[in-house]
């Protein structure tokens, strides 16, 4: 009897083996650093009030299609770099004099504010947040009187922005940490967020300061049309005061009304993290985000926990991280089985598998002892059957450093999604993608005419066969830093696709054909053209 138990628990055991073997192959991508060669030499320091933020911003101002980069410098001023690389070949950036180079800088967030098609900046500070006007050439001024924007005087570690229905000028978020004042600074008391609207739907010029309260410290938000309403709303990711209520949080933001928390009540659940990045996208093709939250120890993967008939979910969502594998509560590699500590998180399909895959920067908040101090990043890939596999360290990202913001773009446009990542203390590092065996890739940058240039808040849906990739235009979430211009979409073995936009007023464009290995502008109402440099 013992031994017919023991020799069907081996075929258990070794089926369980091949079945593993059989989720896991996937194509590993392979990164390249590049950070000295390509001239990238920031550090974002500091004491206390730096310990978060470090954000970095990834956006084209010089109209070259290239994303240049500005990243936060703590008590050192912020850099700016100007994207020299040729399509194809190795990362080169260059430093150059833009009108950024601000101290106290915590993080960035690219946004064309005043609908002139050049990008501005949201500057997050410790002290008071700046506006910087875009003037082209990547120049930048100050616009806090020009736009009549209160930039506060607080510890600025979160932003976020919409277009409401109707408005030509943005409503925009700002989540603030504790009281650099208090006597118990740095573990004061949380200060006040804010929601900045325009003077009037027609006006170009902001209002006073609304303050969203409570306010929990948020170190990531997010406008996002959770439920496909066409309203977005702001999801606030808290990190303290759990002894005063501190919980994640959701408001309703309807054009012309206050602000109000979503309930128990109405299926919000209460949720308590120590809320760090937030990063959204549709990953089951049911047509609404899942929400990656990033904490420390483990992470969590929300999915609405039913959508009725009818169409109208509540906002009551179900973790599914474990289920998926991407807890991520522990480092994988450097021998330190402490809890990890999680930062800027993005979805990006780093192999072009056509499944979405999912980075998480990581990084001790400074000696915190119960926490791991070789905390690797996170490279973690989806499988076939939705599940996700770590790689990292076969990938070559597995930094040690004290990592804090990050951004996954195509540096030098050849269709691979590259990585830069802020570290706390040390220069940030790049990362190119230098995978050979990916699959094929199309990229699409939105463009409408009037406000709102960018279409924030669209929909971009991709499809290769049966299978629809959707994601949401926004501006937020991540860690005090964000990304505009090209969107990229993996597409495996398909060498065309359709896409179709869903734009920020709820119409719909007509499906259109794209070949594979192609970036392209969708331009409203009118046909797909394939990008050229200029």
């Amino acid at each position: 009897m013992r031994l017919v138990l023991l020799s069907a628990v081996i075929t258990s055991l070794s089926l369980t083996t091949l079945a593993l073997a059989a989720e896991t192959t996937v194509a590993v991508p392979s990164f390249q650093e590049e950070t000295a060669s390509a001239g990238i030499d920031s550090i974002y320091a500091g004491d206390w009030q730096y310990m978060v933020g470090g954000g970095a911003a990834s956006f084209d101002c010089n109209d070259d299609g290239f994303a240049d980069l500005y990243l936060a410098g703590g008590e050192n001023p912020a850099t700016f770099y100007r994207n020299a690389s040729t399509r194809g070949g190795a990362l080169k950036f260059t430093k150059q004099a833009s009108g950024l180079e601000l101290d106290k800088v915590t993080g960035a967030y690219p946004i064309d504010i005043d609908g002139d098609g050049i990008t501005d900046l949201a500057v997050l500070r410790v002290g008071e947040n700046v506006l910087m006007r875009g003037l082209g050439a990547c120049r930048f001024e100050r616009a806090n009187e020009a736009w009549n924007f209160n930039g506060g005087d607080f510890w600025n570690t979160a932003f976020a922005a919409t277009f409401e229905r109707g408005a030509v000028w943005p409503t925009l978020a700002f989540g603030t940490y504790v009281d650099r004042n208090e006597d118990t600074y740095p573990w004061g008391t949380c200060t006040e967020n804010w929601l900045i609207r325009p003077v009037s739907d027609a006006a170009k010029k902001f209002a006073a300061p609304l303050p969203l309260k409570p306010s929990f410290c948020p170190l990531s938000i997010m406008f996002t049309d959770w439920n496909r309403s066409g309203t977005p709303s702001l999801r606030v990711s808290n990190d303290r005061e759990y002894y005063k209520g501190g919980q994640e949080q959701m408001w309703k933001v309807e054009p012309g009304k206050k602000p109000e928390l979503y309930t128990l009540a109405e299926g919000w659940k209460y949720l308590r993290i120590w809320g760090m990045g937030i990063a959204s996208y549709d990953l089951d093709s049911d047509g609404y985000p899942e929400y990656f939250l990033t904490s420390m120890a483990d992470n969590k993967l929300q999915s609405l926990a039913a959508v009725p008939k009818d169409g109208k979910p509540k906002p009551s969502y179900a973790d599914i991280a474990f289920a998926k594998g991407v807890t991520a509560h522990r480092p994988y590699a450097g021998g330190d089985w402490h809890p990890s500590t999680a930062w800027h998180t993005q979805f990006e399909d780093v192999n072009n598998d056509g499944r979405v895959d999912l980075f998480i920067a990581k990084g001790n908040v400074a000696e915190m002892q119960d926490f791991a101090k070789k905390d690797p990043n996170n490279l973690l890939l989806q499988l076939a059957d939705g599940k996700f596999t770590e790689v990292g360290d076969k990938a070559g990202i597995a930094s040690m450093d004290v990592a804090r913001g990050a951004a996954l773009t195509d540096f030098n446009l050849d269709g691979l999604i590259d990585l830069v990542v802020v570290n706390r203390w040390k220069t940030a590092q790049l990362w190119r993608n230098v995978s050979k065996d990916a699959g094929n890739w199309v990229e699409l940058k939105l463009q409408q005419t009037g406000a709102n240039r960018d279409a924030i808040g669209a929909w971009v849906e991709v499809r290769c066969g049966d299978v629809t990739v959707r994601r949401e235009i926004t501006i937020g979430g991540g860690h005090a830093g964000g990304e505009l211009g090209f969107r990229h979409f993996g597409l495996g073995e398909a060498s065309t696709a359709d896409v179709r936009v869903i734009w920020p007023d709820g119409a719909a464009g007509e499906w259109q054909s794209v070949q594979g290995g192609k970036i392209y502008l969708v331009k409203r109402d009118a046909k797909v053209a394939e990008w050229a440099a200029q």
